[in-house]
């Protein structure tokens, strides 16, 4: 039988880190063995729980790929339906808690307390045979050994996480579970209620809890621990996915950046390290900027352009090339798109602002000279390709006997307005003829040049 896994997050206004990792495992497992992985929420909670919560775990899944396979069908205006859409919401499923709390009462496995109702929980320990921990023996600890039982439905009538979990599962047909290993505690209650159901619990798999460099555990507040972080800065969906893989996963050749279709094919639980997974942002940005430099150029230009359009530059404004070509010279350098347009708006901007303390190292009267001479040399240039302006450079700073770094840094700064940046002969031919001449010229006619 293909496996059946699940992810059931409970909206809580974020995505956990791990709460994304638990997805992309359960996911990766349901790919793997061309199994079914379903989207639960887990909204039972009204006063806490709502849609906007809803939707930023929504966002964040399909921003990481993580497509659910179905969902509760339903109907358009017409009363035709439309099909599976997902996920499924615990709290559209309160008749079927109903039900099986009504067989638990009539069987004498659970029984009313104070308003509430609680489940008759079994006296011996229970063993969770766990295909990453192992079997893990769970005795009742001494308080519970006085009292074992526990509340299945509140008070006000609301069923509680331990019940609408193993129900859902049950009837869902999940038939591996893996979470966090956080959640061991409860998983022999879990196993208790199946087997009160009349069926075998699904198998358990508790993943390591991803934790803060120096050991702790991650809260919402540490570093990386939010995922619409990465979605504002630039991070591409595909090494952060790459790189929450290998949070708690071992290909066993220590191979580390892998494509999707290669992660889906060698993922498998036997892999799932026993140890705590340590996060590490620097790892995280090498992963990125090695997805950056290495992915195809439509995908590429695609991010690139979303990036700049969130640093407020309009790309529509120019021709395409130019676009893809200024794109081009900069695909090696940032490590997230969110710092791609500080590479890069140079290429997309009338007035260039220089950068202080460059100014006061290049734009001196003593480069003054120097950078006349060039302008003019490279105004007499038939092609303004980076082979004929480099040889132009190297050839003006030889006649003025100086090295070409004389000419060279002043030349970036006016034309980008910054000391660093991407091949210096390459942009002046993205940007062209004119508009370099056109930002020696207005350099030239700086306060440091004596202009």
């Amino acid at each position: 039988m293909k496996p059946r896994v699940r992810f059931a997050p409970s909206p809580t206004g974020f995505l956990h880190i791990g709460g994304a990792r638990t997805a992309l495992f359960n996911w990766l497992f349901a790919r793997h063995h061309g199994g079914t992985f379903v989207l639960r929420i887990e909204d039972t909670d009204v006063a806490r729980n709502t849609q906007a919560a809803v939707d930023i775990i929504l966002e964040g899944l399909r921003w990481l790929g993580l497509d659910w396979d179905e969902g509760p069908v339903t109907s358009d205006a017409t009363g035709a339906s439309r099909g599976p859409c997902g996920p499924y919401f615990q709290s559209q499923r309160k008749d079927s808690y109903r039900q099986r709390v009504e067989a638990l009462l009539s069987r004498g496995l659970a029984y009313e307390k104070e308003g509430a109702i609680r489940f008759k929980m079994q006296r011996e320990p229970i063993t969770i045979p766990d295909m990453v921990c192992g079997d893990i023996v769970r005795p009742l600890t001494d308080r519970e050994e006085l009292d074992p039982d526990f509340v299945i439905v509140r008070s006000d009538g609301e069923p509680v996480f331990h019940l609408v979990n193993v129900v859902d599962d049950l009837d869902m047909g999940i038939t591996h579970v893996i979470r966090g290993e956080d959640h061991l505690t409860n998983t022999a209650k879990h196993i208790a209620l199946f087997r009160a159901f009349g069926v075998e619990p699904p198998r358990y798999a508790h993943i390591p809890l991803i934790l803060n460099p120096d050991g702790s555990k991650m809260s919402k507040r540490d570093q990386g621990a939010i995922i619409s972080v990465y979605m504002e800065e630039g991070f591409a969906p595909e090494a952060v996915l790459n790189y929450l893989c290998l949070l708690g996963w071992s290909p066993k050749d220590n191979r580390e950046i892998m494509p999707l279709a290669e992660i889906i094919e060698r993922f498998d639980l036997p892999g799932v390290l026993r140890s705590s997974a340590k996060f590490d942002m620097t790892k995280l940005q090498w992963v990125n900027w090695e997805y950056i430099r290495s992915m195809p150029n439509d995908r590429y230009y695609e991010l690139a352009v979303h990036a700049l359009g969130k640093a407020g530059i309009n790309t529509n404004t120019f021709p395409v090339e130019y676009v893809r070509a200024a794109l081009d010279t900069v695909k090696e350098k940032p490590k997230t798109f969110s710092e791609l347009p500080g590479w890069c708006d140079f290429y997309f901007k009338d007035e260039i602002v220089f950068a202080p303390e460059a100014v006061e190292r290049d734009f001196v009267p003593a480069n003054t000279a120097g950078l006349a001479k060039l302008r003019d040399a490279l105004e007499q240039l038939a092609t303004f390709k980076s082979s004929d302006i480099e040889a132009t450079l190297k050839a003006t700073a030889k006649e003025l006997g100086v090295k070409a770094g004389v000419l060279v840094h002043p030349t970036r700064m006016a034309c980008t307005g910054k000391p660093i940046g991407p091949s210096l002969y390459h942009l002046m031919q993205v940007l062209g003829k004119d508009r370099t001449l056109a930002r020696i010229g207005h350099a030239l006619n700086h306060p440091g040049f004596g202009g």
